[in-house]
């Protein structure tokens, strides 16, 4: 089962529902994600099971992101090994800090979007027209309710500007916060259908003119912090009447002086979670 947001067939407008692969059932009554994640998991539960609404063929409903009303997308930083590398070879002077929150008890957190900014499976991301390097960040999303649980998981790109970062930390916001900088989807895979979230493999694939010129794969096996850790920083001092999607950092990061471009296809794959595909463009006028 996923939880879908998606344009109902017979209105014409934003519904969300549950999807068994097969079909579509809108759940009666629930017209915002964000409606669903003010619920307790164990109630939210419960009322994915009784979906009873119109039912339509999975094939035919145009998805959307599966972030609306008040959420917010924020994100994780270096809790993968291998973000740890990356970050401090492109750091011109101040490589020591991510040395030091690799280890540190508090994890880095950082807000990355409001809700009408994400693109979903099928959009466009894009690179900032000011950065030379820019790359895409697949992430594990946690998708937490009102309360702090994790109800579900969910894909992210935390699309990001390498050359803009590793100038100096303090510049991290604009690396990546702006339109077209985060995409999450295509749908919500429940938390109860999850066994083991620290076993998914997460694959990245670019193509370019109708050629591969990046691929790897890593596993959330490799993560080092855990997953409700991450979520009990996250609410400490922050409240999300509508939930919040929180991206846990990212393993496949290529290497210098690997960039995206304008026309990439970038696909994004978690196992038992989904796969995310959007088109890069560059510049804020292409993202209008």
């Amino acid at each position: 089962m996923h939880i879908v947001r998606f344009v109902s067939p017979l209105t014409d407008a934003p519904a969300v529902g549950v999807d068994d692969g097969e079909h579509v059932v809108e759940l009666a009554g629930v017209t915002t994600v964000g409606e669903l994640l003010r619920l307790p998991a164990a109630d939210l539960r419960e009322r994915c099971s009784a979906a009873d609404g119109a039912r339509h063929p999975s094939a035919a409903v145009r998805r959307l992101a599966p972030v609306d009303g008040l959420m917010e997308v924020w994100a994780a930083g270096v809790t993968y090994r291998r973000s740890r590398e990356a970050r401090v070879v492109e750091s011109e002077r101040s490589a020591d800090v991510y040395e030091l929150v690799y280890d540190a008890e508090r994890p880095e957190l950082f807000f990355k979007s409001v809700a009408w900014k994400v693109s979903g499976d099928g959009g466009r991301i894009s690179v900032r027209a000011d950065s030379e390097i820019d790359v895409p960040e697949p992430e594990l999303g946690l998708v937490l309710n009102a309360a702090g649980e994790i109800a579900g998981y969910t894909v992210v790109d935390d699309v990001s500007s390498r050359s803009i970062e590793g100038v100096n930390p303090l510049y991290l916001p604009q690396a990546k916060i702006y339109l077209g900088g985060c995409a999450v989807g295509p749908a919500i895979r429940p938390a109860w259908e999850v066994p083991d979230p620290y076993a998914l493999e997460i694959t990245l694939t670019i193509v370019r003119a109708g050629e591969t010129v990046w691929d790897g794969k890593a596993s959330t096996s490799e993560l080092n912090r855990r997953l409700d850790d991450l979520a009990a920083y996250l609410f400490r001092a922050d409240d999300f009447p509508d939930g919040v999607i929180l991206a846990t950092g990212t393993s496949l990061v290529p290497d210098l002086p690997f960039t995206l471009a304008d026309g990439d296809t970038v696909t994004i794959g978690i196992d038992e979670i989904g796969t995310l595909t959007t088109t890069v463009v560059r510049g804020l006028a292409a993202m209008r």
